[in-house]
């Protein structure tokens, strides 16, 4: 991997994580259209922990408010309950399901086409969420409802979903928000994004060392992750507030359908 490759493909991760578009989609999208392989575990290690960076400083007096007095006023999310529990609560079906099944998602759903698919029928969901969603702020995000959030967030899995997309769609057909759907999708990124990266970290240590080669477009990978990241977060909010969610699923519909022509390309 070359410094140009490398910090494409984190410009990519960077802006698509926290958006409900789907950053699988699209980094099968750029890989296509530039004949690039896979990567390295070390390069997605250093990717997320970027974007991990991002959202821990974003929130970062939130998090204090968390740890200290169980929930975060400035979050609109939860009065009544322990907000760390409700992370935990909303996180536990994806580790769950990606521990048992991880092998099987590797093998059999990580198809061009099931990407495709995916991408354009959550955008459906997301764009029908939406446009019934709450008007006003929920009370308090309930333990069943960051379950069912949870469940949704699992469904993620499956490149093309979306973890952001899936989970702002289903806080939205619970009746939350799209500001309390944002922040709690947003929270929900930095278990996940830890857990993800501890597995791949785990895998490259029962393997061989890091190539020392690799360490430059790590640095390069972490670093535009992060900042892009960041400010796609800031943005993320100030549009929605403007406009919803609907200029993200005419561009979900139009990118699965360019996966699907580039899957089959003879399709008219």
């Amino acid at each position: 991997m070359d410094y140009y490759q490398a910090i494409l493909l984190a410009l990519v991760q960077g802006i698509t994580e926290f958006l409900p578009i789907s950053s699988s989609a699209h980094l099968i999208l750029a890989n296509q259209l530039l004949g690039w392989g896979t990567g390295s575990l070390a390069f997605d290690i250093a990717v997320h922990t970027g974007t991990l960076s991002a959202v821990l400083f974003h929130f970062r007096h939130e998090l204090q408010a968390i740890l200290t007095s169980n929930h975060s006023p400035s979050l609109a999310l939860a009065t009544d309950h322990n907000l760390f529990l409700l992370i935990v609560i909303a996180t536990l079906p994806v580790m769950v399901v990606g521990g048992l099944y991880r092998d099987l998602i590797e093998i059999h759903l990580r198809s061009s086409e099931i990407i495709a698919l995916a991408t354009i029928v959550f955008a459906l969901l997301l764009w029908f969420a939406d446009w019934r969603r709450s008007q006003t702020d929920a009370a308090s995000l309930s333990v069943c409802q960051a379950f069912i959030i949870g469940i949704a967030q699992a469904c993620a899995l499956i490149p093309g979903t979306s973890r952001a997309g899936i989970t702002i769609t289903a806080a939205l057909l619970l009746g939350l928000s799209r500001r309390q759907a944002l922040n709690f999708s947003f929270l929900l990124a930095i278990p996940v994004i830890a857990a993800a990266s501890g597995l791949n970290l785990l895998e490259i240590m029962q393997g061989r060392m890091l190539d020392a080669n690799l360490w430059g477009t790590m640095v390069v990978g972490f670093v535009v992750s992060a900042v892009f990241a960041l400010y796609t977060m800031k943005l993320f909010i100030y549009f929605v507030d403007k406009i919803g969610m609907l200029p993200f699923v005419i561009y979900r519909l139009v990118l699965g359908v360019i996966l699907l022509l580039i899957i089959n390309p003879s399709v008219p």
